[in-house]
């Protein structure tokens, strides 16, 4: 029987690349000079640290122009305010992996209002959609493109 999932990840690499190349060009920009700005990554976690907000605010539009140049889509980004201390501002970027609970029952419910004959499961962080034809998985897949979930969705392991 056909299947696919439906799954949001994240190449952690890409993201990884994206700092250290942001990192790079805070460190030969003009205006960065002489201030301690950079970029630090642990896990799904980047932390922007400098001087004040304004270089934040530069800062993350740097780092949002390299995310994009590597094909991650910012939509996984979960972007907290600003902390100021001690002449220093902080500002934690968190990289969102996974479809959450709530947006996986938007999906299996949008699915079943469609009226197709698949069924959709949640398994997880996933979604997995399986049908008799290969073209309702495919209007499935069509249907939920055409939806805002607020992240980026994949589909995966698309089999016969």
């Amino acid at each position: 029987m056909p299947s696919f999932d439906v799954v949001s990840e994240v190449d952690l690499q890409e993201v990884r690349n994206a700092v250290d190349q942001a990192n790079r060009e805070v460190g030969t920009r003009f205006d960065f000079k002489g201030s301690d700005a950079n970029f630090e990554q642990k896990d799904d976690q980047v932390t922007l640290e400098a001087e004040n907000e304004f270089q934040l605010r530069q800062m993350m539009d740097i780092f949002e122009k390299k995310l994009v140049k590597r094909n991650v889509d910012i939509g996984v980004l979960d972007i907290q305010e600003p902390r100021t201390s001690n002449n220093r501002a902080r500002q934690q970027v968190t990289i969102r992996q996974g479809v959450d609970t709530d947006t996986c029952r938007k999906i299996v419910k949008d699915i079943k209002t469609a009226k197709l004959k698949v069924q959709a499961q949640i398994q997880g962080e996933q979604v997995r959609v399986t049908g008799k034809k290969r073209d309702d998985l495919q209007t499935v897949i069509t249907l939920l493109r055409d939806k805002d979930y607020g992240l980026p969705l994949q589909y995966i392991n698309f089999r016969d």
